[in-house]
């Protein structure tokens, strides 16, 4: 039997047939990049969570800040610093490095008995990150007790020489009970900056949760503090220790190196 043409059904022509393909062509290259873009994203954030960081500033909405000094040369300045920290009833955290408490034991306690944090800065100040995990060991364990004999304290708080730190550093750290510690705000008070300079650095710089740095031989950092601290307390700002600005337990740190409770 013939069938009859029915017109509502042509075949496609050749011009139809190229459209559909373009059409069905564009869909599959969104599809594909699509994919690629996932892909991509995933990978991505696989990177970026396998890398461990140390603790820069705390999300915080209290404005609490800290304060601290890195200990590695002389004592020269000390002595203001720790009157300027008591004038304003301040505490904050040091960090020092193991020669440096072997040779001034006397100023390692005097900044513990005035209520302040000591944690370690190494044992010899390397670049720590260039370390095998036994001298990182070595370097963290050895500091520690160096302290720990001239305060009675065992300190748990670690700044990296430098700045300078891998995920083998901080995973060692963390292993030995030891939180690794960065900064937010850098006083630059090592360049040797004018009191005013430092003082402005910092007070432009601090936000609720940020962590400062500073040096205790800084030429000019003794000097500037007064005007740190009042004018960050004026602008309402508390200043506590590291160790009482950090959260302790069930935290994540994002990849700025803010600190996060877990909710």
């Amino acid at each position: 039997m013939q069938h009859k043409h029915n017109p509502k059904y042509n075949s496609p022509t050749r011009k139809q047939k190229t459209a559909v393909g373009c059409v069905l062509l564009s869909a599959l290259f969104f599809v594909v990049g699509v994919c690629i873009f996932v892909t991509q994203k995933r990978v991505a954030q696989t990177v970026a969570s396998s890398r461990l960081l140390p603790v820069y500033s705390v999300a915080r909405e209290d404005k609490q800040i800290a304060i601290s000094f890195d200990c590695a040369w002389g004592v020269e300045h000390t002595d203001e610093i720790l009157s300027h920290l008591k004038n304003n009833d301040v505490r904050c955290t040091f960090f020092a490095v193991e020669f440096w408490v072997e040779r001034y034991p006397e100023y390692a306690k005097k900044i513990v008995d005035a209520g302040h944090e000591l944690g370690t800065h190494s044992r010899s100040h390397p670049y720590m990150s260039k370390l095998s995990k036994t001298q990182i060991q070595d370097e963290l364990t050895t500091s520690a007790l160096a302290i720990e004999r001239a305060t009675g304290k065992k300190p748990d708080l670690f700044r990296a020489p430098y700045g300078d730190y891998n995920n083998t550093l901080i995973q060692t750290a963390t292993e030995l009970g030891l939180y690794t510690i960065q900064w937010d705000v850098d006083s630059l008070d090592w360049k040797n900056l004018s009191a005013t300079e430092i003082a402005l650095r910092v007070v432009n710089g601090a936000k609720s949760g940020s962590i400062i740095l500073c040096h205790n031989n800084g030429l000019h950092t003794a000097e500037a503090l007064p005007l740190i601290f009042s004018t960050l307390k004026n602008r309402g700002f508390s200043f506590v220790p590291i160790g009482e600005l950090i959260y302790r337990e069930n935290y994540t740190i994002d990849v700025t190196g803010k600190q996060h409770p877990c909710t």
